[in-house]
């Protein structure tokens, strides 16, 4: 009999909301957190918007932070997020845990990059129109700092925070595109399952609001080029989409073996229930024209869990703003649940946090344990014009009261990753 895997700690920082309260208090009022970019001159780009996170000091979590006043934004983002989850769980004054059984499994990117640096590196090795690289590595030897430059590794938010909560058990981190963070929920809770640990700190923590973040995802045409209404740019599922808004921010949680939580009296904030992961085997960049990864992913949760399509009561859709993702998506779940996908809500959160890439799947599952633990779904906001393509209920607009047990929260990434988890109340 395989080991339920419980959550027991939750923590977020989001655009609109440093708290996992404030964030679920923001999107049930449908407030959204796309604004113009602050964080560096965008004026001449495509796309001149983001949803920043706003406001945010590591001293807050810290009392010495100069450890990571070299670490990027993610990083900060994830200490915030990952001092939440485990301060909720009580994990961190838990004698009894052994370190070497506690782990930390992350979806976990990069954070902004110094292309200011990088612009002054290029300007003092240019000569005569052509670089010089000899002069252009000897600039970089002398102005760039070593630990800015090992943080950029992907691995490195996993490694510092199992040194700052000692946790000694495997530590692994995978960056599979908009997949990420959910895939590493799901593999944590794998690891718990077959008994390699009996505690996992999961989640995410990315930033690509940077010059090379927005210059990437331009030259893919990916990005919404709404300049003239940011907070209206991302429409999920309506017929005027015209491209997805990139996020930032961290999403973490505490997963434990049940037994385990149930020994200790931890708060039990849900369980992981289902895990389904797949590759399209396609393009790198363009889902399957008829979702059949997406397809199989939802289908190998609901196995997983051992759920039919009736038993869901809400899906956190990936729902990114673009015209192939959000119809793709939706064959996807009629394909998985049949007719019974017209009665199962349906609302993508990037309408309002953007998305937040590497992060967006672990705070997508965050906000089906809040929507399961508050009896309320979350909308889709700027759903105006209806697409014949996309014909399923997007909770519109507004927020819906409606108590269900189990939701599932798709997340669907660049290279045909497909992952589907679901998020079930806690039953003893």
């Amino acid at each position: 009999m395989r080991r339920r895997v419980v959550v027991t700690g939750i923590g977020c920082i989001t655009p609109t909301g440093h708290t996992p309260a404030e964030f679920f208090s923001s999107l049930k009022e449908g407030k959204c957190g796309i604004a113009p970019i602050k964080n560096f001159d965008a004026s001449h780009f495509p796309t001149t918007f983001a949803a920043e996170v706003k406001g945010y000091q590591l001293s807050k979590y810290l009392d010495n932070i100069d450890r990571f006043k070299l670490s990027g934004r993610n990083i900060h983002y994830a200490i915030g997020a990952a001092m939440q989850a485990v301060g909720d769980s009580g994990i961190g004054d838990d004698s009894s845990l052994d370190p070497a059984r506690f782990g930390v499994y992350l979806g976990a990117g990069e954070g902004e990059q110094d292309f200011k640096t990088f612009m002054e590196m290029v300007a003092k090795a240019e000569k005569n129109g052509e670089l010089d690289v000899e002069t252009f590595t000897k600039v970089g030897l002398e102005q760039l700092n070593p630990q800015e430059e090992l943080d950029q590794e992907p691995n490195m938010t996993a490694g510092h925070l199992a040194s700052l909560f000692n946790a000694q058990g495997p530590n692994l981190n995978c960056l599979t595109a908009c997949a990420a963070s959910s895939q590493a929920i799901g593999e944590a809770a794998e690891i718990i399952r077959r008994g390699d640990a009996d505690v996992m700190l999961s989640g995410g923590a990315h930033t690509m609001i940077h010059a090379f973040g927005i210059t990437g995802f331009s030259l893919l045409t990916a990005l919404s080029r709404r300049n003239e209404s940011p907070e209206t740019a991302s429409r999920p599922f309506d017929k005027e989409r015209d491209g997805f808004v990139l996020g930032e921010g961290a999403g973490m949680l505490i997963l434990e073996d049940l037994e385990r939580a149930k020994e200790r009296g931890a708060p039990i904030l849900g369980e992981i229930n289902g895990y389904g992961v797949t590759a399209d085997a396609y393009r790198i960049t363009d889902i399957h024209p008829e979702g059949r990864g997406a397809t199989a992913a939802i289908k190998m949760a609901l196995e997983d869990a051992s759920l039919n399509p009736e038993d869901l009561g809400y899906i956190n859709a990936h729902g990114t703003s673009t015209q192939v993702n959000d119809r793709v998506e939706t064959l996807a779940i009629k394909g998985a649940l049949g007719e019974k996908a017209y009665d199962v809500p349906v609302s993508s959160i990037k309408s309002m946090v953007g998305h937040l890439i590497g992060a967006a799947g672990s705070v997508e599952a965050i906000t089906c344990l809040l929507a399961i633990e508050d009896g309320v779904l979350p909308p889709t906001i700027n759903y105006s014009t209806p697409d014949p393509d996309c014909d399923l209920d997007y909770i519109p607009n507004e927020s819906r009261e409606r108590k269900i047990d189990h939701a599932l929260s798709n997340s669907f990434g660049f290279g045909g990753q497909n992952v589907s988890l679901i998020l079930s109340r806690f039953k003893d």
